[in-house]
């Protein structure tokens, strides 16, 4: 089976001379869909970077990556943008909700930007449903208490039914309960519905969760799992 995601020999390098510092030392990985993979490892050992690279938020200094076999290294501007918008789903650290909006408006957003293939009005009333948020919904991001703004930015991001799901500590603000349902809820995802599910965490209860485990240290990376 061809990957969803492949990263070959990626570097990432910033700086030059004495200042350089080298933040990926030529990583190789890869995610089929229907995959839970995740990425631990210590704070400073290069995951989010390693995440932001896979999903073209930045690039990579050297090496190549394949998304459905095509090298996105090569791609332009307007066509990595397509990709982040049509194929990936992001679920950041800081959330980057829209703090003018309230809930419900954060979901007519996308909707906005990306006119089609979002899930159906129906589909987002179960998604808030269980990820708890359906309270929510006329409250704005300065209302919310941390917990609250992870499962609202997990839900925006699946609102949008992306091929890969890109999340960068999903599950940093939640409590055991809640990280059982979005571990079972990116479990559903990848086995229901063929999605490959990237997960950077700290989180050692997602662990049952996964199909595999990788470990970044000073930037090098080897799979566990």
């Amino acid at each position: 089976m061809m990957s969803t995601i492949e990263l070959k020999n990626i570097k990432k390098i910033y700086g030059s001379g004495n200042a350089q510092t080298v933040a990926l030392k030529g990583v190789d990985f890869e995610a089929e869909k229907g995959e839970v993979v995740l990425l631990e490892g210590p704070s400073g050992a290069g995951k989010s970077t390693l995440l932001t690279i896979m999903g073209s938020l930045q690039k990579a200094s050297s090496g190549t990556i394949l998304f459905n076999g095509e090298d996105i290294t090569k791609f332009s501007d307007k066509q990595r943008d397509n990709l982040r918008l049509n194929k990936i789903g992001f679920v950041l650290q800081a959330y980057n909700l829209v703090p003018f909006l309230k809930v419900k408006e954060q979901f007519e957003l996308v909707n906005r930007v990306k006119k089609a293939g979002n899930l159906s009005s129906d589909e987002l009333t179960d998604l808030v449903k269980l990820l708890g948020i359906d309270q929510l919904l006329n409250k704005y991001p300065n209302e919310l208490s941390g917990g609250q703004m992870q499962r609202v930015a997990i839900a925006r991001a699946l609102y949008a039914n992306p091929q890969v799901v890109l999340a960068d500590e999903p599950t940093a603000s939640l409590d055991s309960d809640r990280v059982k349902e979005v571990g079972a809820l990116f479990q559903k995802l990848a086995k229901e519905q063929g999605k490959a599910v990237i997960l950077v965490t700290h989180d050692q209860r997602l662990e049952s969760y996964s199909d595999h485990i990788y470990d970044m240290l000073d930037g090098n990376l080897t799979k566990r799992k």
